[in-house]
């Protein structure tokens, strides 16, 4: 084109200053794949970068790119397949078109312009009132189809306001992921999500170390349900989440050739959070998430003579035995050559179950292990009882 020189110019120009929100539209081309791109300025690990959205008739999909290449991508869209684009500042929007004679139209708008917030990822700068906001990993104006599809956002990317404490919860798990990751340096990375459930999680995982991080995930979802499974699948599809796939199984015997680097369990009931935690530590899997669920086994079984003004108590008994397990977990992980921690997962209003053990594989001295293999022997002779976990990994 002619005057494409002209536009880059013109384009350069205007993003001199950092513009907070940038939308491409109006095919010129009735074939192009895209009917929309939307760009938003984001902080990511502290540097500036841009989220770029490309929308299909059933997908979107996501790439970053620093303010430096801004222009070549923009370019890319505009004007050959999109010819018009709306360049969203803080107190101005500047509009640019062409003209049925190929002739750049440009308008500017000098007025309030909502909803063009600096998306923070990590960042400690801003204005009062954003600083004012917690700075969550997953903000709102990101499109995450994951947290439209959960009734989490809007089309528009807004928090539903009945939702906001899922919004939170779901940030929560991800700051713990982003957290455990925070010293993996390799581009790929290979995570199987035991008792996978509906598997909101497992997607957001995914859209996180994909779409924000830039890397290789390959992510195997697993449950007994196989109505859950196929919607599953059907949804991973549907958001182009090419190495996100779900199958029918067993977490008791479960086996993979593939190197695994993570294990994710959530809620998944009873001993089969301890049947996940078993074939984690086998396939030597670097780093485990745990979020237990009920937990009969050692609330049918604990004894204690010594805590009998305790254990009369139905539901006294009953907690005291899901922390007792979830305490022996962690100990029995230690033995087995992790760090762990047991984390406050929600507040205790929204979940009885709160706890979410993280480990990560570590050179754990063999004196600390034998302590460690004490510790959980000498707790399962106090109560009188051994449970699975600690059958399996001693």
């Amino acid at each position: 084109m002619e005057n494409m020189l002209e536009i880059t110019q013109e384009l350069n120009n205007i993003f001199t200053e950092e513009p907070n929100r940038i939308i491409i539209s109006n095919k010129s081309i009735k074939d192009f794949l895209y009917n929309k791109v939307e760009a938003r300025k984001i902080i990511l690990k502290g540097k500036l970068m841009y989220q770029f959205s490309t929308y299909t008739d059933k997908q979107v999909f996501q790439s970053n790119v620093s303010g430096d290449e801004l222009v070549d991508k923009v370019v890319k869209y505009f004007p050959d397949n999109l010819k018009q684009i709306n360049i969203f500042f803080e107190e101005q929007e500047v509009s640019l078109k062409l003209s049925k004679s190929g002739k750049l139209l440009k308008h500017v708008s000098k007025k309030n312009i909502k909803n063009t917030k600096l998306i923070s990822v990590g960042e400690t700068g801003g204005s009062k009132e954003h600083n004012r906001k917690k700075n969550y990993i997953l903000q709102e104006g990101m499109t995450i189809p994951p947290l439209v599809d959960m009734g989490v956002f809007t089309q528009e990317g807004k928090v539903v306001k009945s939702m906001y404490d899922k919004f939170k919860q779901i940030n929560r798990f991800v700051e713990m992921v982003d957290d455990i990751l925070k010293d993996y340096k390799g581009e790929e990375i290979n995570i199987i999500d035991f008792g996978c459930g509906k598997s909101y999680l497992t997607f957001i995982i995914y859209y996180y170390l994909v779409e924000l991080k830039g890397k290789r995930a390959n992510i195997l979802g697993l449950d007994l349900k196989k109505d859950v499974i196929e919607k599953c699948n059907k949804t991973a599809k549907k958001y182009g989440y090419d190495n996100l796939r779900f199958e029918l199984g067993d977490i008791n015997g479960y086996k993979t050739d593939m190197r695994v680097d993570m294990v994710v369990t959530l809620h998944a009931c009873d001993a089969a959070t301890d049947y996940a935690l078993y074939n984690a530590v086998n396939w030597g899997a670097t780093y485990i998430l745990s979020v237990p669920c009920c937990q009969h086994e050692l609330n049918k079984d604990i004894a204690s003579d010594t805590l009998s003004a305790m254990m009369k108590y139905g539901i006294i008994k009953e907690r005291t035995a899901a922390l007792a397990t979830d305490a022996l977990r962690g100990t029995m992980l230690e033995y087995r050559g992790y760090k762990t921690q047991l984390l406050e997962f929600v507040d205790l209003a929204h979940s009885p179950k709160n706890i979410l053990i993280r480990a990560v594989k570590s050179n754990v001295s063999k004196e600390k292990k034998n302590r460690s293999l004490k510790e959980a022997t000498d707790m399962c002779q106090f109560f009188g009882a051994e449970p699975t976990i600690f059958k399996l990994l001693q």
